[in-house]
Formats: structure tokens, C-alpha cells, sequence
């Protein structure tokens, strides 16, 4: 990239335009391409997945623990009633219920603390014969026949959301520090773990030690310190209990990164590793314990035909261990898109014809396959939502009780301008409508009352949020899923909207309406690996180059306090500064600290925070709302949030409230600024990925300034750092399920 260097880092005096390489922006033209799908080629999870994440999943410090912004799950707020937060966190509880349900009735429990037998022995005994060479029974390997297009079942109805469960009380918190204590861990992590454990939890504690490990933040050596202090010479590495929590912990791990299952050698390749003696024991141990599942999925190669004879029962396959709450989820989840796609009437009603014929070009496109069929995806950018805008005006006047959904607040309110309507009618939330805080509300049955949701920002539906919308939905209704591909993936597991994109299994609908403008023409070549350079005769795009972190945080401030507002009159508060990651010289940490110091100064003497600064706050895990501080007193801290009040209780605050002026790309997905400044410091470079750099600089409306440090590493990043893989069986699920859309 070749700029000019610019001592002030003022927006008027640096270089306008982007990196050099040539390249094509977005496609002309108006209108849609319509198809079915494509074959994505199978990616092999990493080994290290169990124990790290990938650049589309949440950061350990912006997920759920001590300190971090997921914080624990549940929204805060005063008393009366439970908080939109609330209600989402209880209804995933239910769903956890109705999935726990589904498993018993699926298979019968292996009793507890006995071997494995069965499906579960036969399954871990291929996998011992794979690795060491030898032929694997051909019965294990039998891959099951594709399920015939049936007739749609009853769905299964959600109910409303429960109530919060209580929080735990003084005595059993002031039990539970007593048994901290007793071995030397923190006693501030009584309140959490006996929130984990339930009742009892001293004595669970007390009799299993490494339970300590079902904390979010606690690590394996922290857990066998504190086994050690209790148990004394009874602590061994080849305790079965560290074994089966161990095991836990790595899948736990694995979801932080965003796989809802974990490769068997994988895993029993990472027990290896922390000093576990026999790995292949300590999963049969947590499989026998119902802390985990096992599954064999066939793999599938693109253009392999079956085979006739005796090799025909070799068929390839992966043995996968997970969690029952995200591995059944996909299950959930598979079964009621399938539902939904054969319960669509075989002649489109009349209702769906009127809304088509009141569309045009690349609307119409869609309202078409949406008309004929339950399941549709729509990929695009930013200026593509005006053509699912349109079909959800026109089935309106059609008579259709049709709603939107996005993943941010801000993402509402922009699609909302496009029906010249505010949020809340006809659009809203995706927790908004789990929680039944926003929305149509349901039907006896508990479904939604519905003909037709369309989602937007569908790559950030984690395998929960995914399968509690699609479980919601009534038979015949339509549901359009409708995103951009290129941007990060969601915060929890799954990777949903890239799985349906990968399986020729409904219509896909690709927008070619393009981004405007110097930005929309840089982002789109990012989308396809190529930085590059385009004309900026208005400053929309500017290079900043610095030497160091510390040259980078003094021209960020600089640029979000004094030059962009002067040049493009955009004020701080509506500038957006996003950097890699919360640590380092200039990561938000850094930038926060002292963009509060020139922006809002005070005394913080509400857990750092005054009236007036900008904040983000986390009411549950995977979800940041942008606001700000309005007061502090007795009752908590009192934020502003997307235009709703809310009250973060005091012990709550370092959790789920952080300083909000410098986000990371994770935190920003969702929603756009009129101007945002990008930092790359040069310790950043190892870190940067496509689709980071795609939502990162994806953020600004109007203007787009590039703190520069990263030299080179920013196009190589762009043309080869592709996302991480995840690990998923939807897919496999689906193709069994569905068969290809015609």
C-alpha cells in the first residue's frame, strides 16, 4: 500500500483512497441470480480448536466470565417484571429442557458410572481400529439412507418463557466460600459457582473438585490446584472425575470458538496434552455420565458415486464428540427447517401472488422463490436489504402477517427507515422476539403468529437462536434467512447461514445490488481477497500510517476528537473505533482509557464510569448494545441503551458494562456509524483475517480513516487469511433430511 505520510493524522491532509492492487468492485447491473446452493469443500478442524477460537467466534474476554463483556448470562435491571434479556435467557432454558427431553426419548440413558455399550462402545472402538491401521467393522460404518421427502410433522411447540430461575442464596453462596476457601480459590467466584452447581453445590464441590472447572474463566491447572488443597494425596492425575471434567471443559472450550462438536481423535488428542493418562477412558467416562455425546457423520467427498459389492459398507466417516445443548440444537434445528420446507402448500396462494406481482427486479426474484417455497437465503450487502424491505411491504399489504428481525438494534432501525417506519412494528430483534418483548406474539399452539419472518444479518444466528426461530414458526409459514457471507460468523457456536449456503437444500437468492460510493467499491473487493485502490475524491477512505501502538492511539484520538469532526462534521459520538482485540498497547483497553480522558474526564467512581460515557453493555453472552452512562446510585448503574433504559446492579457492572468509544470487529457486526476509524497496530498483523477486515471497515456510513501499522500484512490478510473452520453437523443433518431444492 503506498500513502503519504502525515504528521497530524488529519483526515484533510492525509491520503485519500485505498491500497494499490487493482481489482474489480461489485457486480453491475440490478436484479438477483437465482440458484440452489453449492458443495463447500469439508474442513478439518484443528486440534487446537478445543483449547482457542477462531476470528469468527467470541474472544474468551468478550464471552461469558469474570470481567469479560459477555459477563454471566441474564440482563440486568431493576425489579418487576423479567428484562427483554431476562426472558431470552429464559426461554433458552426451556429449549435446553425440550432438547434434554428429546435425547431421553431418542436413546435411554447408559447407567451411570458404568462402561459404554452399544452404539457409543462400537463408535469409540472404529476409531481406535482407524487410527491403528486395522479394517473397522462394517456395521459402524453403514451410512444411513437419505430420509424420503415426508409428509410434515407436528411441530414441536416452544413454550413461553419461563421465569428466572432464583439466585442463589446467602447461605449456600456463604457454603460454597467456605469450600473456596478451604482450598484456595478466590472466595468472589462463590456466587458463580453456586449459580453453576444448583443446590447442593458445596458437597458436589466437596466430593468433585474439578466441578470448580463449569466457571467460566477457571483454567485446568486453577481447578488442580484447588483438587490438591482438598483432596491431598487422594489427587491424581488419573482421577476419573478430572478426566470427565476435563473432557467437558475442552468441548466447552471448543463452543467458545464456535464448533458445536469436536473430532474424537481431536479431543482425546488435547486430553493427551493436559496430563490426562488414559483420554480414550475419560470420554467413556463423561459419555456414561451424559456429559457428552458421541455421532458418526459420513463424509462426503464432492462428485463421489456410491459403490456396488462388498465395498459398498466402506463407507468413510467422522467420529464426533459435543455437548448435548449445541449437538441436539442442530438436531432442533435440521428437523424443523425440514419441517418447514415440506409443509409448504404444492399451489401458491393467493395472498403470495398479490405480493409478487406488486414487486419488481430483484425483489420480485425473491418474492417468487419465497412464494413457493418455506425455506429461502438471500445474500448481500449492506444496500441489497432493500429488496428484502420490499417483500416484507408488499406481503404486509398483501394481507400476510409478516416481521422482520436483525441482530442489533441499530440493525432494526436501518431496515425499519427502508418502509419509513420506526422499530417496532413491523421489525424488530431477534432477542426481542424470542423474549416476546417485541413481535406478533404466538398462537394457542405457542407458535409464532406468523406467515412469513424474514431475518436479517442471518451469519450471526448462533445453533440456538437459529433453532429456537425455526422451532417458533407454524406449518406453511416462510422463512427468508438474509445476510452478508463475507462478514464474521455469530459469537456463539455454529455456523448456520455458511451450513444452509453449503447445502443445495432450498433456493438461494444472490442480490446484485451493489454498495455505493468510494467504500461500497472497497469493501466489495475485500469481499473477493483483492485490497483494492479506489478513487476517493471526497475523502471517504483515508491512510494513516504510524511506526508504533503508541503513535496509533495519538492519532486515533486526534482523529475522533478534533479532525473528523472538523473535516465531515461527524462528532465523536458518532464515530466508531475498532481495533483487533481488548488487550495490547492499543487495543480497546488502551484506546478506551484515554479517548474517556480527552472525550468525557472524570473521576469514575462508579466502577470507572460517569455520566455521559459511552459504554457497551452485555446483558448475555454473545450480545453487545451500544449505550451510555445516564447516572449511578443505590439501585445500580442506570445506561441508555438503544434508546431504553437500564439498570446494571453494582456487583454487575465490571461484567457487563465496558467503555464503549473503541469496539472490537466483534462487537461492531450489526451495526454501522457515520464514520469509523479502523486501528491496525503492527501487533495486530498475525491476527487479521478477510472476513475481520471486511466487517471492520464494512462499519462506516460516510467515512472511513485507517490508522495504518500493519504494512504489508493488511493485503496479504485480505487475499489468504480466509475464516477459521468450524466444526458442525448440520450439514450432514440436513442432507439426510432434505433432499436437493429443484
Amino acid at each position: 500500500m503506498t500513502t503519504e505520510h502525515t504528521p497530524t493524522g488529519d483526515p484533510e491532509e492525509a491520503t485519500s483512497g485505498g491500497p494499490t492492487e487493482a481489482g474489480p468492485g461489485v457486480a453491475e447491473g440490478s436484479g438477483s441470480e437465482v440458484s440452489v446452493g453449492g458443495e463447500e469443500p469439508h474442513d478439518q478442524t484443528a486440534e487446537a480448536a478445543a483449547a482457542g477460537r477462531d476470528d469468527a467466534g467470541a474472544p474468551a474476554a468478550e464471552g461469558a466470565g469474570p470481567g469479560a463483556d459477555g459477563g454471566a448470562s441474564g440482563a440486568a435491571g431493576g425489579a418487576g417484571a423479567p428484562s427483554e434479556a431476562e426472558a431470552e435467557l429464559a426461554a433458552q432454558r426451556v429449549e435446553r429442557e425440550r432438547i434434554a427431553r428429546r435425547k431421553a426419548e431418542r436413546q435411554g440413558p447408559v447407567e451411570s458410572g458404568g462402561k459404554l455399550s452399544g452404539k457409543a462402545a462400537d463408535l469409540l472402538a472404529a476409531v481406535r481400529a482407524v487410527e491403528s491401521g486395522e479394517k473397522a467393522g462394517a456395521p459402524v460404518f453403514v451410512e444411513p439412507a437419505p430420509a424420503p421427502r415426508r409428509p410434515a410433522p407436528e411441530p414441536v411447540r416452544r413454550p413461553e418463557p419461563a421465569p428466572m430461575v432464583a439466585a442463589p442464596d446467602a447461605e449456600s453462596v456463604g457454603a460454597v466460600r467456605a469450600v473456596l476457601g478451604e482450598g484456595g480459590a478466590p472466595e468472589a467466584l462463590a456466587a458463580q459457582v453456586a449459580a453453576a452447581l444448583g443446590d447442593g453445590a458445596e458437597d458436589t464441590l466437596r466430593a468433585d473438585p474439578w466441578q470448580l472447572l463449569r466457571v467460566a474463566g477457571v483454567r485446568p491447572e486453577q481447578a488442580d490446584g484447588f483438587a490438591r488443597a482438598l483432596l491431598g494425596a487422594e489427587c491424581r492425575p488419573d482421577d476419573e472425575r478430572r478426566g470427565r471434567a476435563l473432557t467437558v471443559w475442552l468441548l466447552e472450550q471448543a463452543a467458545v470458538a464456535g464448533h458445536t462438536a469436536l473430532d474424537l481423535p481431536a479431543l482425546t488428542e488435547a486430553l493427551g496434552k493436559r496430563a490426562v493418562p488414559d483420554p480414550d477412558e475419560a470420554v467413556q467416562s463423561a459419555l456414561a455420565e451424559g456429559d457428552a455425546l458421541v455421532f458418526q457423520d459420513a463424509l462426503e467427498e464432492p462428485g463421489a458415486q456410491p459403490t456396488a459389492g462388498e465395498n459398498e459398507q466402506e463407507v468413510p466417516v467422522r467420529v464426533l464428540a459435543g455437548l448435548e445443548r449445541y449437538a441436539l440444537a442442530e438436531e432442533s434445528l435440521a428437523d424443523a427447517l425440514a419441517r418447514l420446507v415440506n409443509s409448504v402448500p404444492k399451489e401458491t396462494e393467493e395472498p403470495w401472488e398479490a405480493a409478487v406481482a406488486a414487486l419488481t427486479r430483484g425483489a420480485a426474484d425473491l418474492a417468487r422463490q419465497v412464494a413457493g417455497h418455506g425455506l429461502v437465503l438471500h445474500t448481500g450487502g449492506e444496500a441489497a436489504r432493500t429488496e428484502p424491505a420490499a417483500l416484507l411491504g408488499a406481503a404486509r399489504a398483501a394481507g400476510l402477517r409478516a416481521f422482520a428481525v436483525c441482530h442489533t438494534p441499530d440493525g432494526a432501525r436501518r431496515f425499519a427507515a427502508h418502509l419509513g417506519e420506526e422499530p417496532g412494528g413491523a421489525v424488530g430483534t431477534v432477542a426481542g422476539l424470542l423474549s416476546g418483548a417485541s413481535g406478533p406474539g404466538r398462537d394457542a399452539e405457542g407458535a409464532l403468529d406468523l406467515d412469513l419472518l424474514i431475518v436479517l444479518d442471518a451469519p450471526q444466528l448462533d445453533v440456538e437462536a437459529a433453532a429456537m426461530l425455526a422451532e417458533s414458526l407454524p406449518d406453511g409459514a416462510r422463512l427468508v434467512l438474509s445476510g452478508d457471507p463475507a462478514v464474521l460468523w455469530s459469537a456463539g457456536p455454529g455456523r448456520v447461514f455458511a451450513d444452509l449456503l453449503a447445502v443445495p437444500a432450498c433456493p438461494q437468492v444472490a442480490s446484485r445490488v451493489p454498495d455505493p460510493g468510494p467504500l461500497g467499491e472497497l469493501v466489495s473487493g475485500i469481499g473477493v481477497g483483492e485490497l483494492v485502490q479506489v478513487e476517493a475524491p471526497g475523502k471517504e477512505i483515508v491512510i494513516v500510517p504510524v511506526r508504533d501502538a503508541g503513535e496509533a492511539v495519538h492519532r486515533t484520538v486526534q482523529l475522533v476528537a478534533d479532525s473528523v469532526p472538523r473535516a465531515f462534521g461527524v462528532p465523536p459520538e458518532e464515530t466508531v473505533v475498532i481495533t483487533p482485540g481488548h488487550g495490547g498497547a492499543a487495543g480497546t483497553r488502551a484506546l478506551n482509557t484515554v479517548l474517556k480522558e480527552r472525550l468525557n474526564p472524570g473521576p469514575g467512581r462508579f466502577g470507572g464510569f460517569d455520566p455521559g460515557d459511552r459504554i457497551v453493555h452485555s446483558p448475555a453472552p454473545g450480545r453487545t448494545v451500544p449505550g451510555r452512562v445516564v447516572r449511578a446510585d443505590a439501585e445500580g448503574l442506570h445506561l441508555e441503551c438503544a434508546g431504553a433504559p437500564v439498570v446494571v446492579p453494582r456487583e454487575l457492572v465490571e461484567s457487563r458494562v465496558r467503555h464503549g468509544w473503541a469496539l472490537t470487529a466483534h462487537q461492531a457486526v450489526g451495526g454501522r456509524w457515520p464514520a469509523a476509524v479502523v486501528v491496525l497496530p503492527g501487533d495486530a498483523a498475525d491476527v487479521l483475517t478477510r472476513p475481520w477486515v471486511y466487517t471492520a471497515f464494512g462499519r462506516a456510513e460516510r467515512h472511513l480513516s485507517v490508522v495504518h501499522g500493519v504494512e504489508q500484512a493488511l493485503p496479504k490478510a485480505v487475499a489468504e487469511s480466509v475464516a477459521k473452520p468450524r466444526t458442525t453437523r448440520l450439514r450432514t443433518l440436513l442432507r439426510v433430511q432434505l433432499p436437493p431444492a429443484g
